[in-house]
């Protein structure tokens, strides 16, 4: 598929996506990492500092907490509400997440760059979920602060 094709279909306003990340304070984080080198930990370091509760999910045994969050093996597991689902997984294991966001009553899907499925964003916006793919809150939360400055020299 052609980049321009995934720029417009998953061209979100930035209105969309502050609603968002104003309403959430409980992020479930699939495909969280405890390894400091991957971009799942950064966002959940991220993420969880400037004052979400991050849940990482991780079916790993030998993972049991990441920055001293415990670290659950399912969403089902979750022993609390959910408000997102924020999914660092291959994008064909959207739909079976999508599947289980539903399942806990979560009200956000959240794909992360590289991360995503028309099925399964359907299912989930079909279900009452708000749905973003192929995008990363930690930079949507920022990008109101980033400033070209065309005056610098190269």
């Amino acid at each position: 598929m052609p980049e321009a094709d995934i720029v417009r279909r998953y061209d979100y306003s930035p209105q969309y996506l502050a609603q968002i990340l104003r309403s959430v304070k409980t992020i479930a984080m699939v495909g969280a990492s405890p390894d400091k080198t991957k971009f799942s930990y950064g966002v959940l370091r991220q993420l969880n500092e400037i004052g979400y509760e991050i849940l990482p999910v991780n079916p790993s045994p030998s993972v049991t907490d990441i920055r001293g969050l415990r670290v659950w093996r399912s969403l089902a597991e979750i022993d609390r509400p959910v408000d997102m689902v924020d999914v660092f997984r291959p994008s064909e294991e959207l739909y079976g997440i999508a599947e289980q966001a539903i399942a806990i009553g979560a009200k956000v899907l959240w794909g992360q760059i590289g991360v995503y499925d028309d099925e399964a964003a359907a299912l989930a916006e079909d279900a009452g979920l708000k749905v973003v793919m192929d995008r990363c809150p930690k930079i949507e939360l920022f990008r109101p602060f980033w400033k070209p400055r065309l005056d610098l020299p190269i």
